[in-house]
């Protein structure tokens, strides 16, 4: 029904499956030829998913944002693989790490800079993350969960792959530098999306905040190759990867709730929506499981991997030193920060969208969603509580990616209390089981629904209107809006948001009795404003003059390839 009217279905099913297929040569590739190639291909067919509903002009200028982000971060990564090649002598991913050792360090540096810009702009990454929250509430639901869940991590997998296994050890400046990045992206993704009454772009935020967690782990697992810790390298490693996976799952099954909510209403406008719980209540149950997950509450998937990142910056203190020893902790403090932000913005999400009365005509006409979404949902359900409870099972999977990146195999060394206790696998590390977690809530919710069981039967149930406070009547225009929900963060944090905020009365008879209210308000995009609109504006200048270069003149142009041939023969490279 989300396809009606728009565009051809089997066009649409040709894309999607051309963008698995480039994913899983980016995924497989070992030769950066071929690499480029599927990457590039990944990049064009992604755009023309974004744009399927190319007929409105949101989705065009946000196809048109992406497609030039896209671009940028190709060409810096082309730049980056033709350093190495000429270094190695070979395009052969293999060749690279074989070479790593002849890099001069000049040489290290400047590619280090050329991956991280690049994979950085696909992975969303402050302040590169500006095509996400215009891209991802424009697309298909599916696709915005494809793009979030998968494409994103193109980029983490291109740093892990590069960073790890073909620039040799990085200096510590560069995994500090991963690491700061990811603090940003994690704090400013999680308050931007604090502030948005859109599902699906409070969601494009939350991925920015998720890909910051990850840089956490893996700017950490960095910094400790560099100091000579392998094996805590490992660990933070394990944290980065297990967050990947998990958001890949959690974030994909929220977008996937997000798509049955626009499905059946019509609106991403959460003040629009409202008690939707009664007639959605299989959706309800699911977004709500991925709420928990991505908020880092236990025993689901995501407090795992968010709990080992923990653990890696606690290990930080103690096994580096100087200015370095004082960041560990100070990343791990914005990490809370991070984490109990994110359960304060689903709190919001989940009460606005499911709870209460509904608030508008579209909310009193939902249903429920098709089986078929159903079920894409449930499984994502299943696996966060899967990979939650029973993590131990699955972290040995990862030994064989840190033993042909670091040559450690941990894994084992992360389970303990037989296979039911998840360890830091550090001397002074901390414990946490999941599973008792899982059991212990099990125990504490049989007996209250013993006693809501036998309370109805002993006692005759009775139906009454809601406490209303004293008002004639509880109404929709009575209750909290996301907006409101949401005003003292954006006040505590105005020096960020810069909040502005416009009210107009309409009155009929005294200015004491308005008849209307109405009220806007909005938060200045600081990044667009204060960085990306200044540049575009010197590149149009800079355009502008050297419009006088293209003439229309045959013998200018004669002129300009004369000068260049003189040029390449007093300059060129001689045998």
């Amino acid at each position: 029904k989300e396809f009606e009217g728009k565009r051809n279905i089997g066009f649409f099913g040709f894309l999607f499956h051309l963008l698995l297929l480039s994913l899983t040569i980016v995924f497989t590739a070992a030769n950066a030829f071929l690499f480029l190639i599927a990457w590039e291909v990944m990049a064009l067919v992604a755009y023309g998913l974004v744009t399927f509903y190319h007929e409105d002009r949101e989705t065009r200028r946000a196809g048109l944002l992406y497609i030039v982000m896209a671009h940028i971060d190709s060409g810096c990564l082309l730049l980056g693989f033709a350093l190495l090649m000429k270094v190695s002598g070979s395009a052969d991913f293999a060749s690279f790490r074989a070479a790593a050792a002849q890099l001069s360090s000049g040489q290290q540096a400047t590619a280090f800079v050329f991956f991280f810009l690049g994979f950085g702009i696909k992975a969303g990454t402050i302040p590169f993350h500006i095509w996400l929250p215009a891209a991802h509430p424009v697309a298909p639901s599916n696709i915005s969960a494809l793009l979030s869940g998968i494409v994103l991590k193109a980029g983490i997998y291109g740093m892990a792959r590069i960073f790890l296994g073909g620039l040799g050890v990085l200096p510590s400046w560069a995994g500090l530098l991963v690491l700061i990045v990811g603090v940003a992206s994690a704090v400013l993704g999680v308050l931007y999306a604090l502030m948005e009454h859109d599902l699906k772009r409070l969601l494009a935020y939350h991925s920015i905040e998720n890909i910051g967690i990850i840089l956490i782990g893996l700017g950490a697992a960095l910094v400790f190759r560099a100091a000579g810790h392998p094996q805590l390298a490992a660990v933070a490693l394990i944290a980065a990867m297990f967050h990947t996976l998990n958001h890949a799952i959690f974030k994909c099954l929220l977008f996937l709730g997000a798509g049955s909510v626009l499905h059946s209403t019509g609106t991403r406008n959460m003040e629009e929506m409202g008690g939707l719980i009664r007639p959605m209540p299989v959706t309800a149950f699911c977004f709500l499981i991925g709420a928990v997950a991505i908020s880092g509450l236990p025993p689901l998937n995501g407090f795992v991997s968010e709990w080992l990142t923990y653990q890696s910056l606690l290990a930080g203190y103690g096994a580096t030193g100087g200015l370095t020893r004082i960041l560990f902790p100070l990343a791990g403090s914005m990490l809370a920060l991070t984490g109990a932000l994110a359960a304060a913005c689903f709190v919001k999400a989940f009460a606005i969208t499911f709870l209460a009365l509904p608030r508008g005509a579209e909310s009193r006409q939902v249903h429920e969603a098709p089986r078929s979404m159903l079920v894409g949902m449930g499984w994502l359900t299943v696996a966060c509580m899967v990979l939650g409870l029973g993590v131990t099972w699955f972290l040995p999977v990862f030994d064989a990616l840190t033993e042909q990146l670091l040559g450690q195999r941990v894994g084992s060394n992360l389970i303990s209390g037989h296979g039911l206790v998840l360890s830091a696998g550090m001397l002074h590390g901390g414990t946490v089981s999941t599973a008792v977690i899982g059991i212990g809530l099990v125990i504490l919710l049989i007996p209250a629904v013993l006693l809501a069981s036998i309370g109805a039967r002993r006692f005759a149930r009775k139906r009454g209107p809601t406490w209303d406070c004293g008002l004639p009547g509880l109404s929709a225009e009575n209750e909290y809006t996301a907006t409101a929900f949401s005003k003292p963060l954006r006040m505590i944090f105005s020096a960020l948001y810069q909040p502005r905020r416009e009210i107009q009365a309409v009155f009929d008879v005294s200015p004491y009795f308005p008849k209307e209210i109405h009220f806007e308000s909005e938060i200045e995009p600081t990044f667009e404003k204060r960085l990306y609109v200044p540049l575009k504006d010197l590149l149009l200048r800079i355009s502008i003059r050297m419009r006088a270069i293209q003439a229309g003149s045959i013998h200018a142009y004669l002129a300009y390839i004369f000068v260049t041939l003189i040029l390449l023969l007093l300059f060129g490279v001689r045998p």
